[in-house]
């Protein structure tokens, strides 16, 4: 499958990118330094830089900008494994199959290493060699802030301790992973989007930049494009979390490179404990076809996308 494959080309892509900034940092503290390298290189899918990549790419960005955005939210998305898996979070000791940071490093280390990730994706997003726009890079700091924090991820992720021993109805459940990892999902589509569409509408702008670019975005075209690529992205998150929910029952630990079974030690609804194991795999092929629906009105090709939605609701890992 296209797909599988270039997940595994733009993955090493955008590594490559990451350890060269990485290894541009100063060398002390160097503990600091080898635990967060040790959390962002240890392997991974890399669907979210692979969504920037492949969204910014049909819309005709250049995939030196999208290096950027892409290296960005990879760097969030470590942050917040980091701190999900330590102890005051979920206390999970195997991650990628191997230690999770906190175990290897400690808990205090692992700490600052998700705090340094997690600035350094806007450092990243504002570097001066990235050539995008500097009002479009503002812009993508907006949206890549606003799914990591409040009303995204960390908001996700206290409804998800707070409902730990609680049997959440699905209206609930879905909310909560709608923030916990829709949002960073749908973020990766919107900055491949923003990429390629704000920057056109930035270069092709005279006058008064701000106001031309950004009246041009929200032309009724591009409104509907907009559209179509947050319904896609939000049903492939939720997708993605519930085919996540299967694997912790039917996967296993080698394969997952984590500990299968953890949310039912934790006590978590999931959409396993909610539908069944059958009525999860068939929920989350039917949001894989709203999906797929949703890329079909767009006017460009979206073939690859939609082989990467049957590739999430049909993966091992």
């Amino acid at each position: 499958m296209a797909s599988a494959d270039n997940l595994v080309s733009l993955g090493q892509r955008v590594n490559d990118f990451l350890k060269r900034k990485l290894e541009s940092l100063p060398d002390e503290p160097k503990e600091l330094k080898q635990a967060m390298a040790y959390a962002l290189l240890q392997g991974g899918k890399r669907v979210r830089p692979y969504l920037v990549y492949t969204v910014g790419r049909i819309f005709n960005a250049s995939i030196h900008q999208l290096d950027f955005p892409a290296a960005a939210i990879e760097c969030i998305h470590a942050y917040s494994l980091i701190h999900d898996d330590m102890p005051e979070m979920d206390n999970d000791l195997l991650r990628r199959g191997q230690p999770t940071v906190h175990a290897k490093f400690g808990a205090a280390t692992a700490l600052l290493a998700g705090d340094t990730l997690q600035t350094l994706a806007f450092e990243i997003l504002t570097d001066d060699k990235c050539t995008i726009a500097g009002e479009v890079k503002a812009r993508m700091c907006a949206c890549l802030a606003s799914a990591a924090g409040f009303a995204g991820m960390c908001g996700g992720q206290a409804l998800d301790l707070k409902a730990e021993h609680h049997k959440l109805t699905q209206e609930q459940l879905e909310q909560m992973h709608a923030l916990k990892t829709g949002a960073l999902i749908l973020a990766a589509v919107k900055l491949g989007y923003m990429t390629a569409r704000y920057q056109e509408a930035y270069d092709n702008a005279l006058g008064d930049r701000m106001s031309q670019a950004f009246g041009f975005v929200e032309q009724p075209q591009l409104k509907r494009e907009q559209e179509l690529l947050t319904t896609f992205g939000a049903k492939l998150g939720l997708a993605f979390q519930v085919w996540d929910d299967v694997l912790d029952v039917a996967g296993d630990t080698a394969t997952l490179g984590k500990t299968v079974g953890s949310d039912a030690a934790n006590d978590k609804s999931t959409f396993v404990t909610l539908l069944g194991l059958d009525g999860a795999k068939a929920y989350a092929k039917t949001l894989a076809a709203e999906a797929k629906a949703a890329l079909a009105q767009l006017p460009v090709p979206t073939r690859e996308l939609s082989e990467f939605v049957d590739f999430v609701v049909s993966r091992d890992h």
